[in-house]
């Protein structure tokens, strides 16, 4: 796992690419890869598109509806939360390519099931009109199955009868969320949102359904590392900002790290 880091490492300091002269002799030119990533306009775009499509699709989307999903079944038994929860599973190892082509024919502006749902006469083409929000819902629906299961092995471990004192003494379901189930349960969700803010950052799918358009409106950085690298053959650029991409990664991780230590301190 080491040897393709450092080597993607190395050829982000290289004028690296597929073919050319510099495919055959690259030359070491440092830094200015990465300066030309940071002086790159669609680079800033992308990386800002990635931060809103992980906090409002992972953080925001996935783990509330999986939390308030987790929520409500958590009572359930017998063959309905069996049902459930083989209908959850289904959602989330189905293959990446088949929810795309899936969400595609939901979305299409002429014979697409969103606009044959609604009232009227509509041909909304919704991936050219609402991108970014169309990738966003389309993540919600791929990836709450995942929260949805943490937060389910979480609330199991709650004891009964913290619920059952809570209810007994009058209190409300906001009330019972804030001051029993958040509290407890805190670390789990620091976790699961570790987990969903990285796999979120990093995610290549909606090319699946976008390609990064239209006009560069939903080009993750993940689509920008393969439009750079393998469309324009700019190995050593790619590298560069696929370096970038890590540097990013390790900080939402300390950061999460950092919640969470302070968390058991007070603990």
């Amino acid at each position: 796992m080491m040897f393709p880091a450092v080597w993607a490492l190395y050829l982000g300091l290289t004028n690296y690419r597929v073919t050319g002269t510099a495919a055959r002799e690259p030359e070491f030119v440092g830094t200015d890869n990465f300066t030309r990533a940071l002086e790159d306009p669609l680079f800033t775009s992308s990386l800002w598109i990635t931060l809103i499509f992980m906090a409002f699709s992972g953080v925001v989307g996935q783990m509330g509806l999986g939390f308030t999903l987790a929520w409500l079944f958590r009572r359930w038994r017998g063959w309905t939360r069996r049902t459930i929860e083989v209908l959850v599973i289904m959602s989330w190892i189905i293959p990446g390519s088949v929810v795309a082509f899936l969400w595609r024919a939901f979305l299409d502006g002429e014979g697409g099931t969103l606009n044959a749902l609604i009232p009227g006469d509509v041909t909304t083409e919704w991936l050219l009109r609402q991108p970014l929000l169309a990738i966003i819902v389309f993540n919600i629906w791929r990836g709450t199955a995942f929260a949805m299961l943490l937060f389910d092995a979480a609330l199991n471990t709650l004891p009964p009868s913290h619920l059952e004192t809570a209810k007994v003494s009058g209190a409300s379901t906001w009330q019972t969320l804030r001051d029993i189930v958040f509290p407890a349960v805190r670390g789990h969700m620091l976790t699961t949102a570790l987990l969903v803010s990285m796999w979120t950052f990093n995610l290549f799918t909606p090319f699946l359904l976008t390609g990064g358009g239209p006009n560069y409106q939903t080009e993750v950085l993940a689509i920008y590392v393969y439009r750079v690298g393998f469309g324009q053959g700019d190995f050593g650029f790619g590298s560069a900002v696929s370096a970038v991409m890590l540097v990013i990664n390790l900080i939402i991780a300390l950061v999460y790290f950092r919640v969470l230590r302070d968390r058991r301190k007070k603990a």
